[in-house]
C-alpha cells in the first residue's frame, strides 16, 4: 500500500528537558485510521505537532506525500483538529471560522463559499453559520473545528482528543461523520478507547519516548498487562467480550480469584 506519511528516527526534546520523544519509525498507508493511545505526557499532541510542521524536530525527518515536512510550512493536504477548539476558533463567526482554510488556500470565492456550504451540511451544522463560535457548547465548537478542516478537503485527517467534552449525541455524531470519510486516512489521539476502538484500523501505544505497540486496536488493547504497564485500562467491550466466552467461575479463576484477561487475537 502507498505509504501517506513516513517518519524516520524522530526526535524531538523541549528547551532545557529530555527528549520526549526518542527515534521514532513510522508510517501510515493511504485509507489506514490509526489512533495513538498512551498515558498523559507520553508524547501525542507533540508527536501531531511535528508531523504538522509547528514543531522542528531535533532530528530525523518526516515526509507526507512524498514531500518533506518542513517546519511552519503550509500543506493544506493535512488538516489537524486541535485538542482544545478555543486554539483554532478565530473568527467573529462559524461562517468565517469555516472559509479561513479555503482562504488561506488561494480558492476563489464562489469555491470558497460553496465549500463552506458542503462542509457545514455534511457535519449537520448549517443552522450554527452565523454564530460567534464562543456563544456555542463544547460539542458544538467541536464541530465546528472539525468542519473547518473539512472544508479544506484534507487527505490525512488528524484529529487530538477529539470526542473531549462531548455528550454521548455529539459523540455519536462525529462517529457516523468520521464512518462517512471512506477517502480519509486519519490519525487519532485520544483517551476514549472505546472510540479508537469503534473508528480505527489500526492502533500504536505511545509511552516513555517510543512506541511500545502497534496492531490491531482490539489485539493491543485486550492486552491486560501492556495496558496496566503503561498506565491505561482494558476497554469495557474488550473485558465484556472476554467474560462472555468465559464461566463464572473460569473468569474468577476457577477458584475466586481474580483473573486478568488474556490477550484477544479476534
Amino acid at each position: 500500500m502507498t505509504a501517506i506519511l513516513t517518519v524516520q528516527g524522530l526526535t524531538f526534546g523541549y528547551p532545557g528537558q529530555p527528549p520526549i520523544l526518542e527515534e521514532i519509525h513510522f508510517s501510515v498507508a493511504a485509507g489506514e485510521r490509526v489512533g495513538i493511545i498512551g498515558p498523559n505526557g507520553a508524547g501525542k499532541t507533540t508527536f501531531f505537532l511535528l508531523i504538522s510542521g509547528i514543531l522542528k524536530p531535533s532530528a530525523g525527518s518526516m515526509a507526507i506525500f512524498g514531500r518533506p515536512v518542513k517546519h511552519g510550512g503550509f500543506m493544506p493536504e493535512v488538516g489537524m483538529v486541535f485538542q482544545h477548539t478555543g486554539d483554532q476558533l478565530i473568527c467573529p463567526s462559524v461562517r468565517e471560522d469555516i472559509a479561513f482554510g479555503p482562504q488561506n488556500m488561494g480558492l476563489p470565492e464562489e469555491e470558497i463559499r460553496q465549500r463552506v456550504t458542503e462542509a457545514a451540511a455534511g457535519a449537520g451544522i448549517t443552522g450554527l453559520l452565523d454564530r460567534p463560535p464562543h456563544q456555542l457548547s463544547s460539542g458544538e465548537q467541536r464541530l465546528v473545528a472539525l468542519t473547518g478542516i473539512l472544508a479544506m478537503r484534507p487527505r490525512l485527517l488528524i484529529l487530538d482528543e477529539p470526542t473531549s467534552d462531548l455528550d454521548l449525541r455529539y459523540r455519536r455524531r462525529l462517529i457516523r461523520l468520521l464512518e462517512e470519510m471512506a477517502d480519509k486516512t486519519m490519525l487519532i489521539a485520544s483517551h476514549d478507547l472505546e472510540f479508537i476502538l469503534e473508528t480505527c484500523t489500526r492502533v500504536v501505544l505511545m509511552d516513555g519516548g517510543g512506541l511500545r505497540a502497534d496492531g490491531r486496536p482490539a489485539a493491543v488493547m485486550s492486552d491486560h498487562g501492556l495496558m496496566l504497564n503503561h498506565g491505561l485500562e482494558v476497554p469495557h467491550s474488550l473485558l465484556a467480550e472476554w467474560h462472555r466466552h468465559r464461566g463464572p467461575e473460569q473468569a474468577a479463576g476457577g477458584n475466586g480469584s481474580a483473573a486478568g484477561p488474556p490477550s484477544y487475537k479476534k
